[in-house]
């Protein structure tokens, strides 16, 4: 960027602006596959620094056409959502407080890690329920921009379910507050001569006018993160309109999210799992149809190769849990390796998980639902305490690190790692799929979230291959193809991001792609909110920013 224009961005923002070498390499990278160095990180103090960046970036966009705005908070993102070539706000130094915490709400700054903002509403025995796998390293507004699930989400649903407002700054570089409203309050609304009366109008003509085949195109699965989400905007049968569903899920496309006004559910006081081994992938759908009516906490699954890859590797857990924990953790491993030992090995492990008031309130439904099970003449296993639980929890939550830290030349590859159809085509889609990705000769572990037919594949390769990135692209096309035959979408909770935002047009058709673009161009017309996600990634971009280094 122009020194002259650094110059005078540093003069309009009150928090920090920094060119140094190191940060930029540091805003380079998040979790995924490409590397992408901006030419100046902001780190607002307030909302007025977010607001003063946006007119700031307008008035100077003629100066430089490149200049755009690309919101990150804790960089945990797996499809390089958070990386872009211009300006990264970075919320994570002074937008990251808790402004309050309330019995049945909590207001919170995009830049709160997950795991701060969850050690206060468990004070009033509450918890805003979405949280992902990477808790204690994400922040709450990557959750909002990619509209998280995780391992709640077959009771809780996914962030948009518990979005009770947001403050939001739009391309004009003003601050507002969008909420549900009815549609008398919608029609009050669009009547204002203003910015946002303009926006709500257009934005609900559009979705008016193309209602039918906006619905129809909507992924017939429990969650998505794919696209935008027009379909769950306009609820006719309510009489609701609710911007925040746009919002959610939008990766900073749209508008700049400062604030975020959570609803939040009772703690459960106690929590077990029922473990059950399935030999082969037969009976999945009929399992899952069995099991959902007792509304389970959670329905959790990974595969044989992370039950090997943890008894292979079970010391690496030394390191986290010291001598006395993965002794005790060992002696609970006994029956899965002597199951292995016996060529016994599951082809999924279920965890079945429920809580309540009381031990016995918990393990009587335990009992209830492995007694429902009997006719499947599974393996089944009620864990004794939540000591015993946990360990299920750890090959389900460090599978994956063990693979990617025992086989070396290669790095973690997530392009294919959440595919979600519904769970009854299961027996028929995940062969299909592992075969695909078995012609290319891949390490790789399965996990996910059975529950919803939600699946986590992340090979590892060697991106220093000149066939690399031929491969994936090779490889996304065939899946993804799959995925679209089941009626399914390319991802569940991880977003499009950089990797699958050229998908988009597959999945969706021209004429929804038509409208994601419309829809972009009402709260985006210069394209200054994190270009090429959603609308405008191609796959020459996956091929350009991709990571080659080790």
């Amino acid at each position: 960027m122009n020194p002259e224009l650094v110059e005078s961005l540093k003069k309009i923002i009150e928090g920090d602006v920094d060119v140094t070498e190191k940060t930029l390499a540091e805003h380079s990278r998040d979790a995924s596959l490409f590397e992408i160095k901006p030419k100046v990180v902001v780190y607002p103090k307030h909302s007025k620094d977010v607001q003063s960046l946006v007119n700031w970036v307008n008035e100077n966009k003629q100066k430089d056409p490149t200049l755009s705005v690309t919101p990150r908070s804790a960089g945990t993102d797996m499809t390089g959502g958070p990386l872009g070539q211009s300006i990264i706000l970075d919320f994570t130094r002074y937008m990251n407080k808790i402004i309050e915490v309330k019995d049945d709400y909590a207001i919170v700054e995009p830049g709160c890690y997950y795991r701060d903002f969850d050690r206060e509403t468990r004070k009033i025995g509450k918890i805003m329920p979405t949280f992902t796998a990477s808790r204690e390293i994400c922040a709450v507004g990557g959750m909002v921009a990619n509209n998280s699930g995780g391992e709640k989400s077959v009771k809780y649903g996914k962030v948009e379910n518990h979005l009770k407002q947001l403050k939001v700054i739009f391309s004009d570089g003003n601050e507002y507050t969008i909420r549900p409203m009815n549609l008398s309050e919608l029609e009050a609304k669009i009547k204002e001569n203003s910015f946002e009366a303009e926006l709500y109008k257009k934005i609900y003509d559009l979705i008016y006018q193309n209602y039918d085949e906006i619905m129809a195109a909507k992924p017939q699965v429990s969650k998505n993160s794919s696209g935008y989400y027009l379909w769950n905007v306009l609820d006719r049968e309510k009489q609701t309109f609710d911007l925040c569903r746009l919002i959610v899920g939008s990766q900073g496309t749209l508008g700049i999210v400062t604030e975020i006004t959570f609803d939040l559910v009772p703690l459960p006081r106690y929590s077990n799992l029922l473990v059950v081994f399935l030999p082969s992938l037969d009976h999945v759908s009929e399992l899952v149809n069995k099991i959902l009516p007792y509304k389970p906490e959670s329905l959790e699954t990974y595969d044989d190769k992370s039950m090997i890859l943890a008894v292979k590797f079970f010391f690496d857990f030394f390191k986290r849990l010291g001598f006395w924990g993965a002794l005790h953790l060992g002696i609970q491993f006994i029956p899965e390796t002597f199951m292995i030992l016996s060529g016994g090995v599951p082809k999924l492990i279920l965890m079945i998980e429920f809580t309540g008031n009381s031990e016995e309130e918990v393990k009587k439904e335990l009992i209830n639902v492995r007694d429902h099970l009997t006719d499947f003449h599974f393996k089944m296993h009620i864990a004794k305490n939540s000591g015993e639980a946990e360990k299920y929890w750890d090959i389900r939550h460090e599978s994956f690190n063990l693979l990617r830290q025992h086989v070396h030349g290669k790095r973690t590859a997530p392009f294919i790692d959440d595919l979600i159809v519904k769970p009854e085509y299961l027996p028929q889609f995940l062969p299909k799929i592992q075969a695909l990705i078995d012609e290319y000769n891949l390490d790789y572990t399965v996990q996910g979230h059975l529950g919803n037919g939600n699946f986590h594949i992340i090979p590892l390769m060697d991106l220093n291959s000149p066939y690399s990135a031929d491969t994936i692209l090779e490889l996304s096309k065939k899946v993804y193809s799959v995925v679209k035959e089941f009626h399914g979408s390319n991802s569940a909770e991880h977003n499009d991001g950089i990797i699958r935002s050229p998908f988009l047009r597959e999945q969706f058709g021209e004429k929804i792609t038509s409208l994601f673009e419309e829809t972009k161009k009402i709260f985006d017309p210069d394209n200054i909110f994190n270009p090429g996600k959603k609308v405008g990634g191609t796959f020459e971009d996956i091929k350009k920013w991709m990571l080659k280094k080790n």
